[in-house]
């Protein structure tokens, strides 16, 4: 190992700035969704159609941040998909800043409600669509400090992207 310092080529280091950048980028929408599915099914909290699409970009910036894992954290491909995954991490995000916008009624939003159905026959489907939760977009359920979960999803993900973007750079820059 003196060897490669040495030379000026030090082997990746668990706590290089790549290295945490990649786990942030893993774990920040991982920890993210596990939340949401447990304000869900443990909360009684269902989601809006907002809701799922934050969701969504979480889903995907999981899926992109586990292929950066492949290889080194500090391999072109490993730092290009933990940007990649940060990007998908911000989206999030942007959509957590709309949907908190929506419930502040600063924007218009949707005029449809959520309702989830399950399949089976048409009676079936209709008793489940009837009797399902409806959920607004443009109404809290759920509230810490103020802040509704779209409100800290926003702050939770643009933080963690902005986090990946500057650890990142200054992977680059070493």
């Amino acid at each position: 190992m003196s060897e490669a310092v040495a030379a000026g080529s030090a082997p990746s280091a668990p706590w290089q700035p790549a290295s945490v950048a990649r786990l942030i980028a893993l774990l920040l929408p991982l920890a993210l969704l596990l939340g949401a599915v447990g304000s869900q099914y443990i909360g009684g909290l269902h989601p809006c159609e907002m809701c799922w699409w934050q969701r969504y970009a979480h889903m995907v910036a999981f899926a992109i941040a586990l292929i950066a894992f492949t290889g080194p954290a500090s391999s072109p491909r490993a730092k290009t998909f933990t940007l990649l995954a940060a990007l998908a991490i911000a989206v999030s995000g942007a959509i957590g800043v709309y949907h908190a916008g929506v419930e502040a009624k600063i924007f218009e939003g949707f005029t449809q409600c959520t309702a989830l159905a399950k399949g089976g026959s048409t009676a079936e489907l209709l008793k489940q669509i009837t009797h399902a939760p409806m959920v607004r977009c443009d109404e809290v359920q759920w509230r810490f400090l103020g802040i509704s979960m779209a409100g800290w999803n926003a702050i939770l993900s643009l933080g963690g992207a902005a986090l990946i973007l500057i650890l990142s750079l200054k992977a680059k820059r070493a």
